[in-house]
């Protein structure tokens, strides 16, 4: 059993979408029309996952205030390193989790505003 795919709330589809291929790597798995309004079903997959991020709907701009999900990989300064010299905002520069001192995290905001968490295994 796995997920299928995790539910990620954004404003501009292509804009995300721009963002993750760009920045994580990640394949278009889908990406069909899906209402009149032009609303697609998007889903994108990072390289050697299972489950995919779906797009769904924002209800407003406000970003949001807790993360709402959790990218894991080895190299988490790198990560943060590029995504600033990208220009993506870094909430939280690497250091050593609270929760698990032998594990680095890092926050950062996408395209849509959602707070993210990079963390290593």
């Amino acid at each position: 059993m796995h997920i299928q795919f995790a539910e990620l709330p954004v404003s501009d589809q292509d804009r995300a979408k721009r963002f993750y291929m760009e920045n994580f790597g990640c394949e278009v798995a889908a990406d069909v029309p899906m209402s009149p309004d032009g609303w697609r079903w998007i889903e994108l997959r990072f390289a050697g996952a299972e489950t995919a991020l779906h797009f769904v709907r924002r209800p407003d701009d406000t970003p949001s205030a807790q993360p709402v999900m959790v990218l894991v990989d080895d190299d988490v300064a790198g990560i943060a390193a590029a995504l600033r010299s990208k220009g993506v905002e870094i909430i939280t520069a690497p250091q050593p989790a609270p929760y698990d001192p032998g594990r680095t995290v890092a926050e950062f905001r996408d395209s849509e505003g959602n707070r993210m968490v990079i963390s290593s295994r």
